[in-house]
């Protein structure tokens, strides 16, 4: 079937996905202040979005004939996204900053994927990447607001 860069960038999309999901439910445990209480839900949504991101890259990595990873190691292995151990001592605009710098990386590495489906002329994968990409925007833009930044993109 080829599409064999489109492949790793949808895998590639699947271990960062599952360790963003991990990060956000760092920030989730380990947030303290006042907004605690709105905050602590929204990071459920956000858990949950990217939950159903990554469920939808790898099924559509096996649509088209590729393997998703599936084990924790693979996704420790090949996610470009870091992790450090959980603190109480992390501010909420901190957890916030880790998560804005997580999405930008995303809609970075979304990009990639719609020029990479382009190119193999995968126009589902390349459509797929487009929506994730609105989801994703969006979040940087309130998470930007959140921490009284503009929500700059890559475009």
């Amino acid at each position: 079937m080829g599409r064999e860069k489109t492949k790793n960038i949808l895998n590639q999309a699947v271990a960062d996905l599952s360790q963003f999901a991990t990060v956000i439910h760092q920030a989730h445990w380990y947030m303290r202040g006042t907004d605690f209480l709105t905050q602590h839900e929204k990071m459920d949504e956000y858990m949950n979005e990217i939950n159903d991101q990554m469920d939808e890259v790898a099924e559509r990595l096996i649509v088209i004939g590729g393997a998703p990873y599936s084990t924790l190691s693979e996704f420790a292995a090949n996610t470009k996204i870091s992790d450090m151990a959980g603190s109480f001592e992390v501010s909420m605009a901190g957890h916030f900053q880790t998560l804005l710098d997580n999405y930008r990386y995303m809609q970075g590495l979304y990009q990639e994927g719609i020029d990479t489906a382009a190119e193999e002329n995968d126009k589902v994968t390349e459509d797929m990447f487009i929506n994730l990409t609105s989801a994703v925007e969006k979040n940087i833009w309130m998470i930007s607001a959140v921490l009284n930044k503009a929500p700059l993109t890559l475009n």
